[in-house]
This record gives structure tokens, C-alpha cells and sequence, in this order.
């Protein structure tokens, strides 16, 4: 019988790029696991020969070095061997193409996850491969003892007689042994398959954002030329009639400004827009939503205290965290029923907690069950929920804790078991330096601006083009017009303009690319790059000392960043 080597529960790292093997190492070490970082395929088949566990091998690694010889060592396994091998997919490759596929099947046992993965996830599944491991080597070793046992009879019948009993309690005690790892093995299948739930419905959940994220975007455009025309009028019209009206449906577009916020933040598309927000603002905000979603059987009550003063937050988050809050409540209590309360009062943070300042304390109780400490201390981890697979993406208040820790503050939760569930909000006192606070005053005359200057408006939308351009020329503007990015590339070079202001959506290129080429060309010339929905990281990264202009915009806010882009100039 082969006698165990410390080698045979090694784990082979093979990752050439980058610090991804050093990062699994560190990951896997903890745990008490002895690994082994190869450089190359050749390296790998011949640790595997020596002995190993299992193989940790990124996905490039597979199809950038002649594989042959790996194969070659797996198709001379003995019939007890299935060496099992975690594959490392990267996120932009998803599942591989047919050819690279069979290159994949040939390995025969893989484990395949995809990159980004977390720690945990990466210990759980070498862990699994090197259970399965063990017991290849356990019915390895039991083989032998078969065939020694059967050597053994062979030389004697005597022997044979003598060891009869001996030999059937053996079987017995092996075929419970491997009984139990059987149903060791059933039960990391339905985890792992526990798992797979979880991540079509984590799929699932980013399409959703991505789908409202486009819907956003449309809607702010139909927002921007409502609200423009709107503006319009109320600086224009002499009708005192037409203007009450004009004011109702400015207010409108307004609210539904907020509403497409709401679903850019829904969709994680938005950097925080901090700004003063007042907490009583805040719950009146959310009052009517939240009593429609919680149900009848809830009892709600919001308060703030009178020397509250305002925090620095962003309002849609702020309300969608609160909802989600409150969500998360009505589903912690029994038969849909209980008391929940909204409180808002200045307060000291606790020690460790935040920085020295002035904080307010937002805080969402209610009287269900409660938590257990184990439990407390997870539930602002990702994707951890203690719901059904499906009732859940474990996302929601981890997106709490983020949008509080990017406002400045924290968030934590107090519960004991039959005491119910306190979850706070810790936010920064708005002392008038960090930000702006949102007026909803429409314009009663027209701003002031510069007289004459030609603008160049690049805009795919032909509505919220036509807007932009009735409004620029009612400020005494001179204003061209191109319908995609080619198209404005184009006029630049023909008409130099003062100033150039740009969607970013846009087919062909993008208002972003626009803005590098158009500074190649003409550096200096000032620019302004509006959108409704888009990819920030991608925008910051170009915009420089350039302006941003948010979706749906007052005619205010057009002017005044026209002002500051020509003041600029």
C-alpha cells in the first residue's frame, strides 16, 4: 500500500499574470492549507506526479502553453484517480468559446468560477476538490487492502477461513465510511447548487439595473424637454393662466427628476450627490411609500427632534436606503404585523465608530425578533440574507453601510433576540462647506449671460436638441447643431464655436470620446457634457476643468453653467 505523503493535500496554484497567485496563497493559508505556486504547465504536471490535492489554474494559463503533457499524466491516472482542478474564469471571457471548451473538458474534473469571486468562495471550493481528493485516495487505499486481503487468501485457506469475519466487518465499516462520504457529497451539491440559485438571481438583479438604468436615461431626455419648454414659458409668457400652468408642470417634472434618480441609484449608476437634506424633508419623503409598502398591519411613526439640524446625504439614496429599511422590517415580523418607528436627533457617535464631529443619528426601529449576536455581525456583509433563495440579493444593506460610510458616516445595527431590530444611520451635521442645497424656485426672468456667443449643441435626441437650442437662442446666443458625435466633429472644424455642449449617449462615439478629440484638436475651447444616465468613471476621466450637467435641468442651471463655461473661456 503507497504510504501517504504530505504532498498529496497540497494545493498547486498556477496564475502567470499579475499578483492573483500570491493573492490565493494569502487567502488559502489561514485556513491551515499548504500550497504551492507552479510558473508554468510543465511545472504543474510534474508537481501533480509528486503528489497534490487539487490545482488552482487561471483560465489563460490553459490556452497560452502546449497543455499535451498534462493530459498525457491525467489519461495514465489509475482507475481510482480523478484529480479535480478549480478553473479561474476571467469575467469578460464568461463561459469560453467551443474550441477552448473542449480544452476544458479534457481535464475531466473542474471546478469553474468566475473572477471577481470573494474569499470565501475561493476557500470553500478548494476545499471542496481536496475532500474529493481524500476520498480517491481512501478508495485507493482500500483497493489495496482488498488486493492484499485477496494475495492473501490466494496463499491460504486456512488464512482465508481465519480472516473471513475479519474481512466482512472491514467491508461493513468501509461501505458505512463510504456511505457517509456519499452523503457528505450530496450535501456540497445542494450547497453548490444553493449557490448557482443565488447567482441567476444576482444575474438577474443586474440586468434588472441595467434596464432601468436605459429607462431612466430616455425618460430624463422627455423630463429635460418638458421642463425646458416649461422654463420657457414662465420667463416669456405674459398669461398669468399659462404660467400657474407652467409652474404645475415645471413641479412635475420635478418629481419625476426624482423618481429617475431614485432608479439610477437602484441601478448603481450614480455617484452620491451630497447635499443639505433635512431630516424632516427626508421622512416625509418616504412617508406615504413606505406605509404603502409595508402594509395596513404595520403601524408607523416618524420623528424628529426639534434641534435636529440638516445632514449632508444624498436625498435619493437617503430615501431609498430608508425603504429598503423598512422593507427589510416588515419581512422580520411575524404575520405582517408590528410597530415601526422612524427617528431622527442629533447626536455623539459611539467610541470607534466615527471621527470626532457633529452627527445625526437616523434611526429605523422595529419590535420583531430580533437577531443573534452571529447574525448581527454579518448582515452588511455582500450577498448575505437570511431569506429564500429568490425573496432576496443580500445586496440591500450593504448598500446601506456603503452609501453611509461614502456619505461620511456609518451605519450599525442593535438587536437582541425578542427585542427587536434598531438600524442606524450616523451622517455628518451639513455645516454649509461640502455642498449646495437644491432649489426648487423656477427663474422669473432671464439669467444673465454673455450676449452673442456662438455654441455648438451635439445632441442624437431631436426633442431635447430643439429645446436646448429655443432655450440658448432665448438667451441671445448664436447656435449650431449636429445630431451625433461625427456630426459635431465636423462643425467644430467648420464654425469654431465659444463653446461646445454635448449628450454623452450617443451613437458612434460618445460625448466623453467627443470631448478628447475636440481638446486634440482646438485645446482651450470650453465644453459641456450633460447626460441623464451614464458611466461617471468613464466621464470624470476626460471632463477635467469642464462641466457637468445633470438631467433633467433647469433653465437655470443651462445658463448659469453656460455663463461659467464662457466666464472660463
Amino acid at each position: 500500500m503507497r504510504t501517504a505523503s504530505p504532498h498529496d493535500q497540497r494545493i498547486l496554484i498556477l496564475a502567470p499574470r499579475g499578483r492573483d497567485a500570491e493573492v490565493m496563497c494569502s487567502v488559502l493559508a489561514p485556513g491551515g492549507s499548504m500550497c504551492k505556486v507552479v510558473p508554468d504547465l510543465t511545472a504543474l504536471t510534474a508537481a501533480i506526479g509528486e503528489g497534490a490535492g487539487t490545482a488552482l489554474v487561471a483560465e489563460e494559463a490553459l490556452y497560452e502553453a502546449d497543455a499535451a503533457p498534462l493530459y498525457a499524466w491525467l489519461a495514465r491516472q489509475q482507475p481510482w484517480s480523478d484529480f479535480p482542478f478549480v478553473i479561474l474564469l476571467a469575467r469578460q471571457v464568461g463561459l469560453p468559446p467551443d474550441g477552448a471548451r473542449a480544452r476544458l473538458d479534457q481535464l475531466g474534473n473542474i471546478i469553474l468560477l468566475e473572477r471577481p469571486l470573494n474569499a470565501q468562495t475561493l476557500r470553500s471550493a478548494a476545499n471542496s476538490a481536496l475532500r474529493a481528493r481524500r476520498r480517491q485516495y481512501q478508495a485507493r487505499d482500500l483497493l489495496a487492502e482488498r488486493e492484499a486481503g485477496a494475495a492473501s487468501l490466494r496463499q491460504s485457506r486456512q488464512d482465508l477461513l481465519s480472516l473471513n469475519e475479519t474481512l466482512e466487518s472491514r467491508i461493513e465499516e468501509r461501505t458505512r465510511a463510504l456511505a457517509q462520504a456519499n452523503d457528505r457529497l450530496m450535501n456540497e451539491v445542494i450547497e453548490r447548487e444553493r449557490v448557482q440559485q443565488a447567482m441567476v438571481q444576482l444575474q438577474k438583479m443586474e440586468a434588472i439595473g441595467r434596464l432601468t438604468g436605459g429607462i431612466a436615461h430616455d425618460f430624463n431626455n422627455l423630463l429635460n424637454v418638458v421642463q425646458g419648454s416649461m422654463d420657457l414659458i414662465l420667463m416669456l409668457s405674459k398669461d398669468e393662466v399659462a404660467r400657474q400652468r407652467a409652474e404645475i408642470a415645471r413641479r412635475a417634472c420635478q418629481r419625476g427628476g426624482k423618481l429617475t434618480g431614485q432608479l439610477l441609484a437602484f441601478a448603481r449608476n450614480q455617484n452620491l450627490d451630497l447635499r443639505q437634506a433635512d431630516p424632516a424633508a427626508l421622512f416625509d419623503g418616504v412617508r406615504e411609500l413606505v406605509a404603502t409598502s409595508v402594509g395596513s398591519g404595520i403601524r408607523l411613526a416618524f420623528e424628529v427632534e426639534p434641534d435636529c439640524p440638516g445632514v449632508l446625504a444624498d436625498t435619493n439614496q437617503m430615501e431609498m436606503a430608508l425603504l429598503n429599511l423598512a422593507i427589510n422590517a416588515r419581512d422580520a415580523m411575524e404575520d405582517g404585523s408590528g410597530e415601526l418607528s422612524f427617528h431622527a436627533r442629533r447626536a455623539e457617535a459611539p467610541d470607534g465608530l466615527l471621527p470626532d464631529g457633529e452627527y445625526v443619528r437616523i434611526a429605523v426601529t422595529d419590535n420583531g425578533p430580533g437577531m443573534p449576536p452571529e447574525l448581527v455581525a454579518k448582515v452588511f456583509e455582500p450577498f448575505f440574507t437570511t431569506k429564500e433563495v429568490g425573496k432576496g440579493t443580500g445586496l440591500g444593506l450593504s448598500q446601506v453601510y456603503g452609501m453611509a460610510r461614502q456619505s461620511g458616516g456609518a451605519a450599525r445595527i442593535v438587536s437582541e433576540p425578542g427585542a427587536g431590530t434598531t438600524v442606524e444611520i450616523w451622517l455628518r451635521v451639513w455645516d454649509g462647506s461640502e455642498a449646495r442645497t437644491a432649489s426648487d424656485a423656477a427663474p422669473a426672468t432671464l439669467p444673465h449671460t454673455r450676449d452673442g456667443a456662438r455654441i455648438l449643441v451635439v445632441e442624437d435626441d431631436t426633442f431635447v436638441r430643439e429645446s436646448v437650442v429655443a432655450s440658448l437662442e432665448a438667451f441671445g446666443h448664436t447656435v449650431i447643431q449636429a445630431a451625433d458625435g461625427e456630426a459635431g466633429l465636423r462643425a467644430l472644424a467648420r464654425d469654431r464655436p465659444d463653446l461646445v455642449i454635448t449628450d454623452y449617449l450617443m451613437p458612434g462615439i460618445t460625448g466623453a470620446q467627443l470631448m478628447q478629440q475636440a481638446r486634440a484638436v482646438y485645446p482651450g475651447i470650453p465644453m459641456i457634457i450633460a447626460t441623464g444616465y451614464a458611466d461617471m468613471h468613464a466621464i470624470e476621466q476626460v471632463l477635467g476643468d469642464d462641466i457637468l450637467l445633470r438631467k433633467p435641468f433647469q433653465l437655470a442651471e443651462l445658463a448659469d453653467s453656460v455663463a461659467r463655461a464662457l466666464g472660463r473661456a
